[in-house]
């Protein structure tokens, strides 16, 4: 255990957005980072993600970490040694499970094993492992650095140091721990997706525009960011996945309408491609257009 109540070495499986982001806060912790990727491009791509990510950070005040306690790499075998690792690779069920087992393969006994999955079963993910028990889920949200919030989630099987460890190391992080039972979609991916599923259908319907719809949750409902811009930044491709899972375990009141099926085909994914329900900049910044209020 480091000075800073984490683990001294944390592994990430994964360095897309939200794999670097969790890299990002635990590396800002003063937590060693290792980074798995799947090839030298993607781990390059992932470094840089996370230094870029870090230099921010610093800029806005924040402790400079050393950089030296940063490894990327494409070696499974760098697991080793680590007191906790978390998967965060895509949200498929087979991916995620051959990624689980073959961490925990390399992982020492007494280390804690944790998949970033926003809505799949933990009961599910854990099929296959030969220590359910030292399993859980650590949903994170996107931009991990900026949000306080982290679903702690346990699986039927997963014991109760696991959780207490988990909730502590939130803590560490400066964010804020809800412990929540498995159940699809959990508190927080269940409450957020039929909230936005139904903004994509007022949208559908010609009710309002999205900003219309959006201003309305923000200054009527005091929500931070409304529910059409905040699926453009989760992705339109990730939230029609999670509906689709949820529609199957949770029936039909999660169907995904025909719109948001519609622009995934076309490839208008949100702020990843540059247009959703909004337009975005190639830094990630929203693009005012007509009728929309400035950001």
């Amino acid at each position: 255990m480091s000075t800073s109540g984490l683990p001294e070495r944390v592994a990430v499986i994964g360095g897309g957005r939200m794999g670097s982001g969790i890299a990002h806060a635990f590396l800002m912790a003063g937590a060693e980072v290792t980074v798995v990727e799947q090839n030298a491009t993607a781990a390059s791509e992932a470094r840089e993600r996370i230094l870029t990510a870090v230099e921010g950070s610093v800029r806005r005040g924040s402790p400079a970490p050393d950089p030296a306690r940063l490894l990327v790499t494409v070696t499974w075998e760098a697991l080793n040694g680590a007191g906790l690792a978390i998967e965060a690779v895509p949200e498929l069920l087979d991916l995620k499970r051959e990624a689980l087992a073959r961490a925990e393969q390399l992982l020492p006994v007494d280390a804690v094993l944790a998949t970033n999955t926003s809505s799949l079963s933990i009961d599910a993910l854990a099929d296959g492992l030969t220590r359910p028990g030292a399993f859980l889920g650590l949903h994170f949200f996107n931009p991990v650095p900026a949000s306080t919030l982290v679903e702690v989630v346990l699986g039927t099987a997963t014991a109760a140091t696991a959780g207490e460890a988990a909730e502590r190391w939130v803590r560490a992080l400066g964010k804020t721990a809800i412990t929540v039972r498995d159940s699809p979609g959990f508190a927080s991916s269940r409450l957020g997706v039929l909230l936005g599923l139904e903004a994509i259908r007022m949208v559908e319907e010609g009710v309002a525009t999205p900003d219309g719809i959006d201003t309305a949750m923000e200054l009527g409902y005091k929500h931070p960011v409304g529910p059409l811009r905040l699926t453009d930044m989760v992705g339109l491709d990730v939230r029609l996945d999670i509906a689709e899972y949820l529609a199957r375990e949770l029936g039909p009141r999660f169907e995904p309408p025909e719109l948001l099926r519609r622009m995934v085909d076309e490839g208008m994914l949100g702020r990843k491609t540059g247009q959703g329900f909004f337009a975005w900049g190639e830094d990630g910044s929203p693009i005012a257009t007509a009728g929309e209020r400035p950001r």
